[in-house]
């Protein structure tokens, strides 16, 4: 016999403690309340009091302190920085609530969300938005979905090690990630490196900045509905990530720049892959000046759009293109010189009003300097070492190891127990695609990190979503999360 059959079945199935409804139909009303479960509640399948179904919503998808909350529940401070009205206040001086300009009744008003499962928010990017019609009033930031904790990471691997767990953080950009790195660990440890690792960290920066910013392109006129530009862009990206992966044998992730130089020497073939490249990117930059540049509809959905000015970018701290299109001609190649970028011949590209416009100009010009700069790098390679010959962070030529004793002895001993670096600590910023990036290392003296932060450009600038959405459409907002370009490996690093 079943347990369905048994008599006592639907009383030993109760929970304890449970009674039954004083109504006349009795466990008829008891088993039609159970079928009323959460998920019915939530997709409205049975009638449920507001309240309720919005306790119900709000528990689920609570993010603590990042929840973009009802006006009634938001400090004035806190509401003030989601209108995107004011940065920063004087010292003594209190806003009140009915300063905030949002004259729309709540009620009138809906908060969604954008993301963090959308394409278009280039991640797992969770944009809160407060809507009247398809006005943007607020907006909010949300991230924290990737949890990958790479900086706590660090401090359990060696300094040889590093470059595997930073060059993952910006991942459209691994090579800003280890250049940073490096220049910090170089610093405190007080070495140079040879001219020809300078001159080939550059070249492999600049070619990584140009893919970087294809793939942008690509993404960006895909959001807009430039479809066709997501093949070319794409396209385009992948005769540079060819390159990389004939330099270091990976398309991405690479570990290539290594504290004391690069781990590899060029190619044979090199010069002509290059000039190859150098060759074939402005004319493809031409094609695509006329494909998208010039269109109407493209211009019509950027030109007035996030407008962003200059005191408010430098007030939270953006750098990069967003920085740039407010007219501030602020790029660490040029004003804090690292590398040899001093010895290169480039433009630094301003905008004048601070809008999406600007920055998909920026960055489209941005790709035209970086072949330019790479041309240079092709004609003053110097010959040479790519690597120190410090025998503190240099291990022995493989084919010595078969050879000598104590070349064998001298690679175990590095590679197992690493080198130490002086106690201290060091920051070197960097001009990354995406603005300012560097790595932020205290060492205690031992062979692994006491402490590593990296400066994610992305992160700095997510913080300019609140001013730039204020105002915009709906479907403005994603074309102004696009032209920040923010990448949230890097901001969840």
């Amino acid at each position: 016999m079943t347990t369905t059959d048994r008599p006592d079945a639907a009383e030993s199935a109760e929970p304890k403690g449970a009674t039954e409804p004083n109504g006349p139909n009795g466990p008829s009303e008891l088993a039609e309340a159970r079928k009323v479960t959460l998920l019915d509640r939530i997709l409205g399948r049975v009638p449920s009091a507001d309240s309720e179904l919005t306790q119900i919503l709000e528990t689920k998808t609570d993010e603590g302190s990042q929840e973009m909350m009802p006006r009634a529940r938001t400090s004035t401070r806190e509401l003030s920085r989601e209108s995107g009205s004011v940065l920063r206040l004087p010292e003594g001086v209190r806003l009140d609530r009915s300063d905030i300009d949002v004259d729309i009744p709540e009620d009138e008003t809906m908060i969604l969300n954008l993301g963090p499962s959308h394409p278009s928010t280039h991640g797992v990017l969770r944009v809160m938005v407060e809507l009247d019609g398809e006005t943007v009033l607020r907006s909010k930031p949300v991230v924290g979905y990737l949890h990958t904790g790479m900086e706590k990471t660090a401090e359990e691997l060696m300094y040889h090690q590093g470059g595997t767990n930073v060059t993952r953080m910006d991942y459209l950009s691994p090579f800003f990630n280890e250049l940073g790195f490096c220049l910090s660990v170089e610093q405190l440890l007080d070495i140079e490196i040879p001219p020809r690792a300078t001159w080939i960290r550059m070249l492999m920066c600049e070619l990584n900045r140009i893919s970087s910013h294809f793939l942008w392109l690509a993404t960006n006129s895909s959001d807009l509905g430039a479809i066709n530009m997501l093949v070319y862009g794409w396209r385009d990206r992948e005769m540079v990530l060819a390159f990389f992966e004939k330099v270091t044998g990976l398309r991405m992730n690479h570990n290539y720049f290594r504290p004391g130089g690069v781990a590899a020497d060029l190619p044979d073939g090199w010069h002509d892959d290059v000039l190859a490249l150098c060759e074939a990117i402005p004319r493809r930059m031409d094609e695509y000046d006329n494909l998208l540049t010039g269109q109407p509809i493209l211009q019509n959905r950027l030109k007035g759009v996030g407008p962003l000015d200059a005191a408010t970018a430098i007030g939270l701290g953006v750098t990069g293109p967003l920085l740039r299109s407010t007219g501030v001609a602020w790029d660490l190649r040029r004003d804090q010189s690292y590398l040899a970028y001093d010895d290169v011949d480039f433009d630094v590209i301003v905008g004048t009003e601070g809008d999406c416009w600007d920055r998909y100009a920026i960055r489209f010009n941005e790709i035209r300097e970086s072949v330019r700069i790479v041309r240079q790098i092709i004609d003053r390679m110097p010959s040479g070492d790519f690597r120190t010959q410090d025998k503190k962070v240099t291990p022995p030529p493989r084919n010595r190891i078969d050879e000598s004793m104590e070349a064998l002895i001298h690679h175990f001993k590095l590679y197992t127990e690493g080198f130490r670096v002086p106690p201290g600590d060091a920051y070197v910023p960097i001009e990354s695609p995406r603005g300012e990036s560097g790595c932020y290392i205290v060492s205690d003296g031992t062979a692994r990190p006491y402490r590593m932060h990296m400066r994610a450009a992305s992160f700095a600038n997510l913080q300019a979503m609140a001013p730039l959405a204020r105002g915009a459409l709906i479907a403005d907002t994603i074309a102004i999360v696009s032209t920040i370009d923010p990448v949230l490996g890097d901001v969840d690093r």
